[in-house]
């Protein structure tokens, strides 16, 4: 709204900019929470899984709205601007709104990034974006951040267009906004498409997994395991086991029972976990 406001007084293209990112941010939350409230449905005959995968799904669209709604909207203006520059009107307005909403973002980001760093462990922050499984705090983060430094690209255009009168300078700070956003749009994307087809387990949680299902006297060895996350806090996992050749029936069935158990108490999320007994043979 303070955007807004600062576009109505001011004729700013930045300012614009700021105000439909800001938007498609506050929309793109709400996708968020969606997402998450979908996920959690109970499984039924067509989705035998459940509705985990919905999280992916909407922060998938995040990015398409992000792009769509926020990068293009900016582009676009920006070269209008540039091809059609026209005197800004009471710029203090604009230097006072932007640098409210740097404080306000700023809290923002501050939150997010005390989110994720409950969560993290010891992966930096471009890793965490990479490898998280939860799409909502990467999605944040990288908004927030984007939130930032478009606030920095608007206040530099306004005011270099303020110093030397050439209102040029604010369509240029619009289109580095709209560029901008188009990068993390992309970066989002490529992320959560790559969730959306299916990622394993991280490498920390698929050893744990392999090291749980073998620390038993009646397990010889983990021969073959696949996992893929079926949402951010469910695994399906299928391992070939070998056990010991002298359980009968009931003692193999009590030996995969433990192995389960072992495996569900070494990882922080539900294991949907499919044990097969085998025999190793020669490749």
């Amino acid at each position: 709204m303070a955007k807004l406001i600062g576009f109505l007084f001011t004729g700013s293209s930045s300012m614009l900019a700021e105000c439909i990112h800001s938007l498609a941010d506050t929309g793109n939350q709400g996708l968020l929470l969606l997402g998450g409230r979908r996920s959690r449905k109970a499984p039924d005959p067509l989705h035998p899984f459940g509705y985990g995968r919905e999280r992916y799904f909407w922060a998938f669209v995040v990015a398409l709205v992000l792009f769509a709604g926020g990068a293009v909207f900016a582009i676009y203006e920006g070269i209008t601007k540039i091809r059609h520059p026209h005197e800004l009107e009471s710029p203090q307005w604009a230097i006072g709104i932007l640098l409210l909403a740097i404080c306000l973002e700023g809290y923002s980001f501050r939150t997010a990034l005390h989110e994720a760093g409950q969560v993290r462990g010891k992966h930096g922050w471009v890793s965490f974006i990479r490898t998280a499984r939860t799409p909502e705090l990467p999605v944040v983060i990288l908004e927030d951040f984007g939130a930032l430094i478009g606030l920095v690209l608007a206040l530099a255009g306004v005011g270099l267009t303020i110093i030397t009168d050439e209102p040029v300078f604010d369509g240029l700070g619009t289109l580095s906004i709209g560029i901008l956003l188009a990068l993390i749009a992309a970066v989002l994307a490529v992320e959560m498409k790559s969730l959306l087809v299916g990622e394993g387990a991280l490498p920390e949680h698929e050893a744990a997994i392999r090291t749980a299902l073998a620390a038993d006297d009646t397990v010889r060895g983990v021969i073959h395991m696949r996992t893929q996350h079926l949402g951010p806090e469910q695994v399906l996992v299928g391992a070939k086991v070998e056990f010991a050749p002298d359980l009968d029936v009931m003692g193999l069935a009590r030996a995969i029972d433990a192995a389960e158990a072992r495996a569900r108490a070494q990882v922080p999320f539900d294991l949907l976990l499919y044990i097969e007994p085998d025999v190793r043979r020669p490749a």
